[in-house]
């Protein structure tokens, strides 16, 4: 069900595909993982500081602050049991007990060792200090590394100073429990991540033997995986199979249809050969020829390069080697290269022969003609130009159709029977590539030829 938004949200929706969210399939899914794992944590976290971590915070400041009331409350009353509470203190709570009276007061009060305030640590005892001496100075500072918490508590008769263990008014229960969260949940997104590959690895290899096999490289294939993608590699070999069967059938009909025709054309021929020459014989030896002519060309278009292996080819090499053949013709030819990257894999007298179609009719037609190779990372193009008639826009599409020709601009005595660019696009195509036609700067067409790497 798809819910119709404004034209506005829309748009936003759209952009935030197409610029925020991930394009890989492992990649979206890992997020659809992350988040929830991410909005989890952080939930539990709040939780548990708002719930746990903030009562017993408030219950042990509260505790600390009843013990330091108590000591100042019972020093004030009795100044001759300090040393005796003191002890007690120390004995008992952990807690040292200093009453400073005099200059010292100022010299405590200004000493800027205790460390810097950590409100996580002491907020909770600075609170309670508060509201239990409302009418006193008082300060918390952390000392010895943190280790200790130090209070301070100016009253009437004097500075009272308290030093104990923060362990006493914070606890650390909170780090442990974060840290076992995000340790869980590192592991939850690891073992995800191992299983997420192999699932993802299996649609990858998948699309790339899909990908080979357009290209007409036989990749070997065993489906693995889930059951889904198992599913779809099993049917994708069922159904490669089919296609190569049928190419293979095809391939031997045509074999015994050559073989069929060329054998009553032949005996034609000879006939004819034997009878006196005369205009109408003559015309019928020429109907012959031009019936021997299209079927080579229906057979090569139809039965293609199937029985060659890919190899690793050099355009470079491939296209000097093409123009070479046409370097004593009455045409003017130029070839430039940037050098790059040339090599690909295909086959290579299929790549020869629509190469050699494209150069051929850019002979046929122009008197001057500009071939350029250029090629990077992603893909490798093959530009012919020439200064012919070129084809009207309304037509470059219905001149790659098997035996089409263009009456006006191209006749018999160019040659070809109108498979020339049926044949290269069929190849090309084969390749994963594409052929588009376009006017030429010369002023007549242009062919691009586009292959990916």
């Amino acid at each position: 069900m798809h819910i119709n938004f404004p034209d506005k949200v829309e748009r936003i929706i759209q952009y935030i595909k197409l610029k925020v969210f991930p394009n890989t399939l492992f990649f979206r899914t890992m997020l659809l993982i992350f988040i929830p794992l991410i909005f989890v944590q952080v939930v539990s976290v709040v939780a548990f500081i708002n719930g746990n971590w903030e009562r017993v915070g408030k219950r042990l400041s509260d505790n600390l602050t009843n013990n330091v009331s108590v000591a100042i409350q019972t020093t004030t009353n009795n100044p001759d049991m300090l040393n005796e509470i003191q002890q007690l203190y120390s004995k008992n709570y952990g807690i040292k007990m200093e009453f400073i009276t005099g200059e010292e007061q100022l010299k405590v009060k200004t000493n800027t060792h205790y460390g810097k305030d950590y409100k996580i640590v002491t907020g909770f005892l600075e609170s309670s200090l508060h509201q239990r001496f409302p009418n006193a100075l008082t300060s918390v500072y952390l000392a010895n590394n943190k280790d200790d918490v130090i209070i301070l508590v100016e009253a009437h008769n004097g500075l009272y100073r308290f030093t104990a263990s923060t362990k006493n008014i914070f606890s650390s229960s909170i780090f442990g429990f974060v840290a076992w969260m995000v340790g869980t949940s590192l592991l939850l997104f690891l073992v995800a991540t191992l299983f997420l590959r192999i699932q993802v690895r299996s649609i990858a290899t998948l699309a790339q033997v899909a990908e080979d096999f357009g290209k007409g490289i036989n990749t070997p294939f065993k489906p693995y995986g889930s059951s889904e993608v198992r599913k779809a590699g099993i049917a994708f070999i069922k159904m490669k199979e089919r296609i190569q069967k049928q190419i293979s059938e095809r391939t031997q009909m045509l074999a015994g249809v050559s073989h069929d025709l060329r054998t009553p054309l032949t005996r034609m021929r000879l006939q004819l050969a034997m009878l006196p020459d005369t205009p109408d014989n003559k015309e019928f030896i020429e109907d012959i020829g031009e019936m021997e002519k299209m079927l080579d060309g229906y057979l090569a278009f139809v039965s293609g390069e199937s029985g060659e292996k890919n190899t690793f080819v050099d355009m470079n090499e491939l296209i000097l080697s093409i123009i070479n053949k046409f370097r004593n013709t009455k045409a003017m030819i130029r070839y430039s290269t940037n050098d790059q990257v040339s090599a690909i894999q295909g086959r290579e007298q299929a790549l020869k022969r629509a190469v050699t179609n494209i150069i051929s009719n850019a002979f046929n037609y122009g008197k001057t003609i500009a071939v350029a190779l250029e090629s990077n990372n992603n893909k490798l193009e093959i530009t012919v130009d020439d200064d012919g008639p070129g084809i009207p826009l309304e037509k470059r599409e219905e001149v790659f159709k098997a035996f089409y020709r263009l009456d006006e601009s191209r006749n018999k005595e160019t040659g070809g029977v109108g498979l020339g660019l049926s044949i290269a696009r069929d190849i090309i195509t084969s390749h994963g590539g594409k052929i588009e036609l376009s006017d030429s700067k010369l002023g007549g067409l242009r062919v691009l030829i586009s292959i990916p790497l």
